[in-house]
């Protein structure tokens, strides 16, 4: 059975909400229709003719791309012009295109995570912090024998997760009144009787990102045709999130041996690097794209290592006469670690979730660059 593409972003935005990009950045729907059914998803890190007519031969009717395929404003879409004809091609073939852009780069899991944890760092926080996640406390009331639904729902959407603990909350029990009026279709009790029933004070925390999900699912859930529920503001702070990672090796190694290493873990021919063969490195930065702006913010972290992409020539020495070791593995090969990160995602949330549409990964190089 088809999927709506709505479920899929729906999806998209647990793991990484639009509310975590940047000002400057278009995230989100980029062309077709969000209602459009689908039975499979292709991610790729960009969006070009090529990926647009694999999808095509696959069947894939939404793309899913790191790179918003439509960054600034359009002025004009001319069907003389290769970007006119791209989107054009995407229209006439009903396909649908959607971006994570810096909100997949901040959010714990996404781009700066996964290179962080492929590179073997441990102990990892966020390089340059953007804020932290804010929490809202949900109370909902439950007859006794629909508890476990409802929490298993409501936990799946992204409710009760704790740093590495999920589905926590707590369960009070008491009595539930109400008095169905005229026109309600009661689950227990009559119109015009009081009603005693026996219920679950259901509590647990939901991030306000993901608040809107989580209360879908409790409706789904609920048995009730009226849930009486509560949102309380919380105060406590949330996980930090924003660019980049820095975290420490199991052991000390020397610096060209980590190239190495960083060359292999990225599946890339070569990388380009500054710094004593003969160092050791123990502490490293990372940061997924275009982030060689972020070299102080590693020097403060204490790291020995700076791993990013884009490192042009006046930075890279002003990164040297820091005393910092660098390593440039470019923008693509720090970035494109997260799509298989994000198809296993999207697999096991479409599981739970009942969604059947298939994940596959888009087998375009969209890499500009070839090492010669």
């Amino acid at each position: 059975m088809p999927v709506n593409c709505r479920d899929i972003f729906n999806l998209i935005e647990k793991l990484a909400p639009s509310s975590l990009a940047e000002g400057w950045d278009n995230t989100g729907l980029q062309v077709g229709d969000p209602h459009a059914e689908i039975e499979m998803v292709m991610l790729t890190l960009d969006v070009n003719l090529d990926v647009v007519k694999e999808a095509k031969a696959k069947g894939a009717g939404l793309i899913i791309s790191h790179h918003p395929l439509l960054l600034e404003p359009l002025k004009s879409l001319r069907l003389d012009k290769p970007g006119g004809r791209l989107v054009e091609y995407i229209i006439k073939n009903g396909i649908t295109v959607y971006a994570a852009h810096t909100n997949l780069d901040v959010a714990t899991g996404g781009v700066n995570s996964v290179l962080a944890e492929k590179l073997g760092l441990n102990d990892t926080t966020v390089l340059k912090p953007a804020g932290r996640e804010q929490y809202i406390k949900l109370v909902v009331f439950v007859p006794a024998g629909h508890v476990e639904n409802v929490h298993q729902a409501i936990s799946e959407a992204g409710a009760g997760w704790i740093g590495n603990y999920s589905h926590c909350a707590f369960r009070t029990h008491g009595t539930g009144t109400f008095l169905p009026l005229a026109g309600t279709k009661p689950y227990i009790g009559k119109q015009g009787k009081l009603e005693m029933v026996e219920e679950v004070r259901l509590e647990t925390i939901v991030p306000t990102t993901g608040l809107d999900t989580v209360i879908q699912a409790m409706f789904r859930a609920h048995p009730y045709e009226e849930v009486a529920y509560d949102l309380y503001l919380l105060e406590n702070p949330g996980p930090v999130y924003g660019l980049g990672r820095v975290g420490g090796l199991a052991r000390p190694v020397p610096f060209y041996e980590f190239a190495q290493t960083v060359k292999k873990v990225l599946g890339l021919p070569a990388v380009r690097l500054g710094g004593k063969p003969e160092s050791k490195v123990k502490k490293i930065a990372v940061c997924g794209g275009a982030g060689a702006k972020l070299w102080p913010a590693a020097l403060r972290a204490g790291a020995d290592t700076f791993v990013t992409g884009d490192i042009k020539h006046h930075d890279a020495q002003e990164i040297l006469s820091a005393g910092l070791n660098f390593i440039d593995a470019g923008h693509y090969g720090t970035e494109s670690v997260v799509l298989p990160a994000l198809k296993e995602f999207l697999e096991k949330h479409c599981r739970s979730s009942e969604l059947n549409v298939k994940v596959v990964l888009s087998e375009t190089n969209t890499n500009p660059f070839t090492c010669y």
